[in-house]
């Protein structure tokens, strides 16, 4: 359910507002640092920088969820929840049947494995959110959570979405409000949290998310700030190794984002 502190469409906060804290991550030093921050989830994924993110592999998904499962060192933190990104490939968010049947069954080793959600979109050739495909990965996840990602954002109506999103069992959804950059998007944010109130679903607000936007998307009465916190590091790839470097949770961002949200909570 949404929160109890919604935001008015002036931008400022009916009441204390708490705002949950997810951050994307590719492995599990990802997820150990988001578990030592004291992050509420992660989205696992693969090739987040090169992609946009794709489904991570079997092993990583046993390998972060065992991380996770370590004790924090923020106390009073949560331990820390896994949400596998189910997308078999870059490029849209419109499958073939044979997608389809992937993704459900992605969703279902996904679970089994232990994680508490999965982030799944599905749109039909028209832009409308793929209501059968949706009704069967949210069968698929049994009592996981399903978010639905930033399909959200290329979908013309966000707010009839939001509601068949609802309807649908989906529990959170991840926009930045239809704009590049969330910060840029946090007038149809706040209309979003304020719709999403009575319709039960969660809004979490991400897409090029800073530091500096925290307090923004804060009062903009969304559930949960969503970023990567990434790093590139710079290897050579060597013979036929592409350009080579990888990608990093960089601990020191998300150190501060961390911090940023607990002092919005003492407010």
């Amino acid at each position: 359910m949404a929160s109890p502190g919604r935001a008015r469409l002036d931008g400022s906060l009916s009441s204390v507002h708490n705002v949950a804290l997810e951050l994307a991550v590719q492995d599990p030093a990802g997820a150990r640092i988001a578990s030592d921050v004291g992050a509420r989830r992660v989205e696992l994924c693969s090739a987040l920088g090169a992609t946009g993110g794709i489904t991570p592999s079997a092993a990583l998904i046993e390998a972060a969820i065992d991380a996770a499962a370590v004790v924090p060192e923020t106390a009073g933190a949560p331990i820390l929840e896994v949400h596998v990104l189910v997308r078999p490939r870059p490029g849209g968010f419109t499958w073939s049947a044979e997608e389809r049947a992937l993704m459900v069954r992605e969703t279902v080793l996904s679970v089994d494995a232990g994680a508490d959600g999965v982030v799944v979109g599905a749109l039909t050739p028209e832009g409308a959110v793929d209501e059968d495909t949706i009704r069967a990965l949210v069968a698929a996840a049994g009592d996981a959570e399903v978010t639905f990602h930033r399909a959200l954002d290329v979908v013309p109506d966000q707010l009839t979405a939001l509601a068949v999103l609802a309807d649908l069992g989906v529990t959170r959804v991840l926009t930045s409000g239809a704009a590049a950059r969330a910060v840029d998007g946090v007038d149809r944010l706040a209309l979003l949290a304020e719709r999403s109130a009575d319709l039960g679903v969660e809004i979490m607000a991400g897409g090029g998310v800073r530091l500096e936007d925290v307090p923004a998307l804060a009062a903009a009465g969304v559930d949960a700030i969503h970023l990567s916190a990434k790093r590139a590091v710079a290897e050579d790839g060597g013979p036929g190794g592409g350009t080579g470097g990888y990608e990093v949770t960089d601990d020191a961002i998300a150190h501060a984002v961390a911090k940023a949200v607990r002092e919005l909570q003492l407010r």
